[in-house]
C-alpha cells in the first residue's frame, strides 16, 4: 500500500472506532460499573476480535457474502435481535451481564465473540476490506487492514471506557447506576436505529448489494 493509502485507510478506522456505536456504548456503561482496569479484557477483546474478522473475511467469505446478499440480510437480523436484547438486559441491571453472571464485565471472548453478531464491525470490516485490499495484493492488504484497525481504534474505544470511568467517582449510588445504564441502554438501541432503517429501505427496494459503513464501533 502506498502512503496515502494508508493514510487514508488510518482516516477510516478513526472515523469507524470513535463514533457512537453498540460496542462503544457499551465500554461507556462498563467503565463507569468496572472501571478501567477491569474493562481492560473488553477493550482487547473487541480489538482483537475485530482484527480476527478482518482476517477471515478478508482472506474467505466476503465474495460469497458478495454473491449471496440474502447471508448478510440474515445476520443483520439476527444480530438486530440479539442486540436489543442486549440492551434489555443492561437497562434491567445494576450493572453489564456478560455470560449471564451479574455484576461481571465482559472478558476478551466475550467481547471478541460479540464482534460477530455486531452489525456494524461487520459493515466497517467488510467496508475497509472492499475499499482497501486489492485483488492481486489481498492477502498482505488484508494483513495491513488488520494491524491498522488495531493501532488506530483501539485508542479510540478507550478514550470511551475512560469517560465511563471517570463518570463512575459519580455513580456510586445504585439508582444513579441503574438509571446511567438505563441511559446507556437507549443510546445503544439509538445506534442500532440507521441499520435498520438502511435495511427496511433496501429490502424495500430490492438492492441488498451496498454494504455501508455507519460508524462501526
Amino acid at each position: 500500500m502506498s502512503l496515502a493509502v494508508l493514510l487514508a485507510l488510518a482516516s477510516f478506522c478513526l472515523v469507524a472506532t470513535v463514533t457512537p456505536g453498540p460496542n462503544n456504548m457499551m465500554l461507556l456503561s462498563s467503565g463507569a460499573t468496572f472501571g478501567l482496569r477491569r474493562t481492560l479484557p473488553h477493550l482487547i477483546g473487541i480489538s482483537g476480535g475485530c482484527a480476527i474478522m478482518v482476517l477471515v473475511l478478508g482472506w474467505s467469505v466476503a465474495g460469497l457474502m458478495t454473491q449471496m446478499p440474502i447471508l448478510y440480510t440474515l445476520l443483520h437480523v439476527a444480530s438486530t435481535a440479539y442486540l436489543l436484547w442486549l440492551a434489555w438486559k443492561i437497562a434491567t441491571s445494576s450493572g453489564l451481564h456478560a455470560g449471564g453472571a451479574p455484576g461481571r464485565p465482559f472478558t476478551m471472548l466475550n467481547a471478541a465473540g460479540f464482534q460477530w453478531v455486531n452489525p456494524k464491525a461487520w459493515a466497517m470490516v467488510l467496508g475497509a476490506v472492499a475499499s482497501f485490499a486489492r485483488p492481486d495484493h489481498l492477502m498482505a492488504d488484508v494483513a495491513v487492514i488488520a494491524v491498522v484497525l488495531v493501532l488506530v481504534g483501539f485508542p479510540c474505544i478507550m478514550l470511551w471506557a475512560g469517560c465511563g470511568a471517570v463518570l463512575m467517582r459519580y455513580l456510586q449510588h445504585p439508582h444513579a447506576l441503574r438509571a446511567f445504564n438505563f441511559v446507556m441502554a437507549g443510546l445503544l438501541v439509538a445506534s442500532i436505529i440507521p441499520g435498520i432503517v438502511e435495511g427496511v429501505h433496501e429490502a424495500a427496494s430490492g438492492n441488498h448489494s451496498r454494504i455501508g459503513l455507519t460508524g462501526a464501533q
